[in-house]
């Protein structure tokens, strides 16, 4: 089975360029996260109709944030912030453990 490449991969922390830090999501958490939470619109997301249902993780990466939205971003609008405090990712991880109930 061939692995495809990816920028970035679920669990990354990240931050988009205005500061505001966020967990990259797999497939099945943003397929399900996108029906019951709302989508953020922040600078530097993906806008045009129908083009993120299958984000690829190379241009088109799917991240929650921390005030419970999400967007798909384009990968050179977020940057990796491994030294995120643990509040912020126990936080949005919480969000997350919530939407799979």
């Amino acid at each position: 089975m061939e692995t495809k490449k990816r920028l970035f991969k679920p669990g990354d922390m990240v931050s988009t360029f205005t500061g505001q830090a966020g967990m990259v999501i797999s497939e099945e958490i943003y397929s399900n996260i996108r029906k019951r939470l709302k989508e953020g619109r922040r600078p530097g997301h993906y806008f045009a109709p129908g083009c993120c249902q299958n984000p690829d993780y190379v241009i088109q990466v799917p991240v929650l944030f921390e005030d419970a939205t999400w967007d798909v971003m384009r990968a050179m609008n977020i940057k990796r912030t491994p030294k995120l405090p643990e509040g912020k990712r126990s936080h949005i991880q919480s969000i997350i453990d919530e939407q799979g109930r």
